[in-house]
């Protein structure tokens, strides 16, 4: 699965036709595909909480009511566009690639991957920090870090085996985790005070801007990290946009209907609107049984986060060896599963390297160099519909290019703001991933020239290029 994938017409195949494993390959289908995405984004409430300590009540549901529509949508417009136009693996690298060459295709799959390894790394330690309410020995020294590593090699154990494995898992962990949360809601009704939705939060209490943004951009974010499997679902032109449409009804209701409850329902200081606080809420609301199931849920979903993620990073790793980007070792499967076994093994070690980054910063740091991603994703949506207007488009956005334009000013605007407000921190540490994935560009090339990988032929990928333009 080269850039030849991307012509209008499939070419004839330049060499002899693959294994029987990969052509018997199980795809995805839509119902896996939904709750993949679902915890490609969200996952559950879990970690909705500081959006109400860092402004309140209020504008915490407005932001969760209304950042869907800057953002969300728009990302999901694009993605669902752009792999089913290009239903490859690699997704966004192909994209750039297409859009403005080879340097941006690579620097675009460097932050993404970045993005995606940094990311995962939350996801133990937020499982870790639920377990610990129930569990206090996992609070912190050596069985808190012992947790957190055992975890993380498990869960990758279980990408190993399989895409369909991890779809099938994500539908059951999907249901389970959410199940409380709508039992909750429910038994809040009787409980909820209207006037406590449109409350500014308390008086003396500033504004944390900075948390407001990142927990509304790290709730909502990640709707493209699917398009590097895209070349694992099966019918992706049609199940893409199904798919797509779904799970941002799915991940928008599961955000707002438990935070109206809980804000609706309880009175409390503003300062323990903190990660976790959705468990406490439940006890005061119904007692400690549903306190503790969301606890359990909380879990659960992390699992769920934790191999979405993972699949993305993996299969992003391999389109990436497809496409020359990488050199081919990097794209080799298992016998035994089909599974890209180097991308899992990859992703896996540098999320252990930063599994003991403080969590705020992970966040933040993951947002960051999402934003540059992003910035340069909208940037190659726009140039692609200009560079090659009459190509077969499955699903298109209903803009021409002024419109598309429009579309994605309003959540670059946003992008800008979250790098501005990011900490000296993140500006350091983003900044020198940003330098490595530069050199490593070059690195690569360095690599080509003298023979020392084998890389994917890139002539078929030009083959493709002139496929496109004709």
């Amino acid at each position: 699965m080269g850039l030849e994938i991307l012509s209008e017409k499939p070419p004839s195949p330049p060499h002899p036709s693959p294994p029987a494993t990969a052509t018997t390959r199980k795809k995805l289908t839509l119902i896996p595909l939904i709750f993949l995405i679902y915890f490609e984004v969200a996952g559950g409430p879990y970690g909705e909480e500081p959006a109400v300590q860092a402004a309140g009540p209020l504008l915490a549901i407005l932001g969760f009511l209304i950042f869907p529509f800057i953002w969300s949508i728009p990302e999901a417009l694009v993605t669902a566009e752009l792999s089913t136009t290009f239903p490859g693996n690699g997704g966004f690298v192909i994209w750039a690639h297409k859009a403005f060459g080879p340097f941006c295709g690579s620097l675009m799959g460097s932050w993404k991957f970045l993005t995606g390894v940094i990311n995962i790394a939350a996801f133990p330690i937020l499982c870790i920090d639920y377990l610990e309410k129930l569990f206090p020995v996992f609070s912190s020294g050596a069985p808190r870090t012992l947790a957190i590593l055992l975890s993380t090699v498990f869960l990758s154990l279980v990408n190993y085996t399989g895409l369909n494995i991890v779809g099938f898992a994500a539908i059951m962990l999907g249901v389970i985790s959410l199940f409380p949360f709508l039992l909750m809601s429910v038994i809040a009704i009787p409980q909820i005070r209207p006037h406590r939705w449109i409350s500014l939060g308390q008086k003396g209490v500033s504004k944390d801007w900075n948390l407001f943004f990142n927990t509304l951009f790290w709730n909502l974010n990640f709707w493209d990290t699917v398009s590097t499997m895209a070349g694992e679902v099966e019918n992706p032109k049609k199940t893409f946009p199904a798919a797509l449409f779904s799970s941002v009804i799915l991940t928008c209701l599961a955000y707002i209907i438990p935070l109206m409850a809980v804000t609706g329902a309880v009175s409390v200081d503003q300062s323990e609107w903190e990660s976790g606080f959705m468990a406490v809420a439940a006890e005061m609301i119904s007692g400690k049984w549903l306190k503790i199931w969301i606890e359990i849920g909380a879990v659960l979903s992390g699992i769920g986060l934790f191999e979405a993620q993972l699949s993305s990073c993996a299969y992003q790793v391999l389109g990436m060896s497809e496409l020359g980007v990488l050199p081919r070792f990097f794209g080799v499967r298992s016998k035994w599963f089909d599974t890209p076994w180097v991308g899992i093994l990859i992703s896996t070690l540098i999320t252990l390297s930063v599994s003991q980054m403080d969590f705020t910063d992970i966040v933040a740091s993951a947002n960051f160099i999402y934003s540059l991603g992003m910035l340069l994703e909208f940037a190659s949506f726009v140039w692609l519909r200009r560079k090659f207007p009459t190509l077969s488009r499955p699903y298109k956005v209903p803009l021409g290019v002024p419109g598309l334009v429009v579309m994605c000013l309003v959540p670059s605007a946003f992008l800008v703001v979250i790098m501005v407000i990011a900490t000296k921190i993140v500006f350091l540490v983003s900044g020198l991933m940003t330098v490595g994935a530069v050199l490593w560009y070059f690195l690569m090339n360095y690599c080509k020239l003298k023979g020392w990988f084998v890389f994917a032929n890139g002539d078929e990928n030009e083959k493709g290029d002139e496929t496109l333009s004709s």
